[in-house]
């Protein structure tokens, strides 16, 4: 049959990202307590398309998740990323895999049991010369406003705020190290599970660490500075306000020259 996607175009225009995006996939990604867990994944994976080329092979990208299915984690990305390129004979290939993370979570005061859903990324691009990585995390924290506890006389304004970080790093780490990092960088931690001893807990210790969305960032990346594996990090926090019609929002990124 003939090759259609192979045929000469003549229109002299190259595409920079073609491919396969949405694909939900079953896949295995290591977990520090359990050893793997099983997560529900959006995939999207791309090729650059030279402009002589009509079309890509679009069968060739769910080829390859096939065949890595049980084997896509930190260690293995840029295996992947290579097969892609190579299958699909591209000059450079790219690969996103956004996926539900659960870690289970004690109530601080009655010790329930309950799993806490995190949401990460598995972002990278490989060509012939080189391979960029990154993952990306974002941890739900609570904060409390200090200005508004410094002006009333009695309560503070609080908020859920997300914290999304992006790491690129020189080896392997554990996604619930950064989690814990996040999570002690803000007032407070979130829980799905609290009982009302808990809850007193986490309203009394968040009312004693107040933090501004500055703050959070802040004290995120002064822990990542610390860390010498991770080369460059950004951070970002965005605070869904409770008493205002907007959210609060920071962002900070750094190279980390202590390596």
């Amino acid at each position: 049959m003939v090759d259609v996607q192979n045929l000469r175009d003549h229109r002299n225009i190259a595409i920079q990202k073609v491919g396969v995006k949405g694909v939900k996939y079953p896949v295995i990604v290591l977990d520090r307590a359990n050893g793997t867990q099983h997560v529900n994944a959006t995939v999207n994976m791309y090729v650059n398309l030279p402009h002589r080329f009509k079309g890509t092979h679009m069968s060739r990208f769910v080829e390859i998740l096939n065949r890595y299915r049980g084997e896509i984690n930190i260690r293995t990305f840029k295996t992947i990323l290579t097969a892609i390129r190579e299958k699909l004979a591209g000059e450079s290939a790219y690969m996103e895999i956004h996926f539900p993370y659960f870690v289970e979570k004690k109530a601080p005061v009655s010790r329930l049991r309950s799993h806490m859903e995190y949401q990460c990324s598995f972002i990278g691009e490989n060509n012939r010369h080189r391979t960029d990585f990154m993952v990306v995390l974002t941890v739900p924290v609570t904060t409390v406003c200090p200005c508004s506890k410094e002006i009333s006389s009695g309560g503070a304004h609080n908020q859920r705020s997300l914290v999304t970080v992006r790491l690129r790093f020189k080896k392997f780490f554990w996604i619930e190290d950064v989690i814990t990092l996040v999570e002690n960088s803000a007032s407070g931690e979130v829980f799905s599970l609290l009982k009302r001893s808990d809850e007193k807990y986490v309203t009394e210790q968040a009312f004693e660490n107040p933090m501004f969305v500055e703050d959070v960032v802040r004290s995120v990346a002064e822990k990542l500075k610390e860390e010498s594996n991770f080369t460059w990090f950004s951070v970002e926090a965005e605070n869904m306000e409770s008493i205002h019609n907007h959210s609060a929002y920071a962002y900070v990124e750094s190279i980390n020259t202590g390596y």
